[in-house]
């Protein structure tokens, strides 16, 4: 009878809930049954916490996962569930090998789950599944490249004879399970949703404790029979603060943060005073750099991107794109493909269409934009062109010896001709024009013809 009921439970549970597979070390028991309106209806079961791990395993993905494990066995968890999709680890071995003790020896059951459909888990992270107390995958989920099997302290890690596949290439779920990956606790073709992991942990003991996740209820009649979750289940992720960390970095958001930052910072160059471009150009290059710093970065690929754009400033600072335009162009692409080197089985080069936006979108700010901008901001209106000579203007920063004036209402680099400083606010008068920059005097006490000083000076 036990047999038959753990039959219908499961054909009920492939037909309204998509199929499961799961691995475990504990027995296998199917979920409890009894008829609904029984007494012990009002029986409330601890909660099941998923964590959702995303993208590669860095510093704060490893240290997040050990604060779960610590947060739910505190809070009165059955169970933890790591809802993983990674293509690899960009921390240490000793990190790595740290994080399996601490998945191997957590006080409760820690479970991982490959999901949702098209989810992978490559390189060092796929060892947590030989040491996890339930593992399952979604069908369309890949595992694999795990790299040489670590040595955690106390801790063995055995895939047996999928240890060649798995180091050599990746599974798919049927190969997984051919190949003894995971422990089948139940006949099932996959965990398709994360309530099918859920389904998946009834029944799981460990240290004297079984796990309640799910029951099957019988109507009075005990004419149907269906699932129901008793565990309540309590999603997390990332804190906003190590969400944004993490997501910088990641391989495309701190290649465009890169080129985004240093553009931003060679227009703020070509303007006048510190605004709003220069503000997001540094803020952009510093979270670059964060995320650079976590990433396998080649350093001459950054120096070449670097070279690319004072390449692309040379001529943008003449208005005309010329030689070095081309030289920035080549040097961007060339820095572009070879910024990261390679995970096992996982190439870390931005997708195409990242590339095409980070090369294309710099190409068209120094080929168009910028040059476009420095002959209208500078060429016509100074460059060797008296007429502002004697305009009165008002400073904007103070020019102590170099500020900002607005003449006319557009706003101008500018120096002192002399020694007096003058405060922002004060007139001043444009005496001459040295490239882009005006030299100017303060309007009250200037000389009467800075020109004619400065001729007799030279006679």
């Amino acid at each position: 009878m036990r047999r038959l009921a753990i039959g219908l439970v499961l054909a009920a549970t492939a037909l309204g809930l998509g199929s499961t597979s799961t691995v475990t070390a504990g027995r296998s028991d199917g979920p409890s049954d009894r008829p609904s309106g029984d007494p012990t209806d009002e029986v409330e079961y601890g909660p099941v916490d998923v964590l959702q791990v995303s993208g590669l395993f860095d510093h704060i993905v490893v240290d997040s996962i050990g604060d779960a494990i610590e947060q739910s066995s505190e809070d009165g968890a059955q169970a933890l569930v790591l809802q993983v999709n990674s293509r690899g680890a960009i921390v240490g071995e000793n990190e790595m090998e740290a994080l399996l003790v601490r998945v191997a020896n957590a006080p409760i059951p820690v479970a991982v789950w490959i999901g949702p459909s098209g989810a992978r888990l490559y390189g060092q992270p796929a060892q947590l599944l030989a040491v996890a107390d339930v593992t399952g995958m979604a069908p369309g989920a890949r595992v694999g490249f795990i790299g040489e099997l670590l040595n955690p302290d106390g801790v063995t890690i055995d895939f047996g004879d999928a240890a060649a596949r798995l180091q050599a290439g990746s599974l798919n779920l049927a190969d997984a399970r051919d190949f003894g990956v995971f422990d089948q606790r139940v006949p099932d073709d996959g965990i398709a949703t994360l309530k099918s992991m859920i389904f998946a942990l009834d029944g799981y003991e460990e240290r004297g404790q079984e796990l309640h996740t799910v029951e099957a209820r019988v109507s009075d009649d005990g004419s149907t029979r269906e699932l129901d979750t008793v565990a309540t289940v309590r999603l997390s992720k990332l804190s906003l603060t190590d969400q944004l960390f993490h997501t910088v970095a990641s391989p495309a958001v701190a290649y465009l943060f890169l080129l985004i930052g240093i553009a931003l910072l060679i227009f703020e160059f070509f303007t006048a005073g510190v605004g709003i471009a220069g503000v997001v150009g540094a803020v952009c290059l510093l979270l670059s750099c964060t995320g650079l710093a976590a990433l396998p970065t080649r350093g001459w690929a950054v120096a070449v991107i670097i070279a690319a754009m004072v390449a692309f400033a040379v001529d943008v600072q003449v208005g005309i794109p010329r030689f070095w335009t081309g030289v920035g162009v080549v040097g961007t692409i060339i820095g572009s493909l070879w910024l990261f080197e390679s995970l096992p089985g996982t190439s870390l080069r931005p997708s195409w269409i990242t590339l095409i936006a980070g090369v294309g979108g710099i190409m068209l700010a120094f080929v168009v934009g910028m040059p476009s901008m420095v002959r209208t901001r500078f060429a016509t209106p100074t460059i060797g062109r008296d007429w502002m000579i004697g305009e009165l203007g008002e400073v904007v920063v103070a020019v102590d010896p170099d500020g900002v004036v607005s003449v006319r209402d557009a706003r101008w680099r500018a120096r002192t001709n002399r020694a007096t400083p003058v405060e922002a606010g004060g007139a001043v008068r444009v005496v001459a024009i040295d490239g882009v920059t005006l030299e100017v005097e303060p309007l009250e006490g200037a000389a009467r013809d800075h020109r004619e000083r400065r001729a007799k000076t030279e006679g």
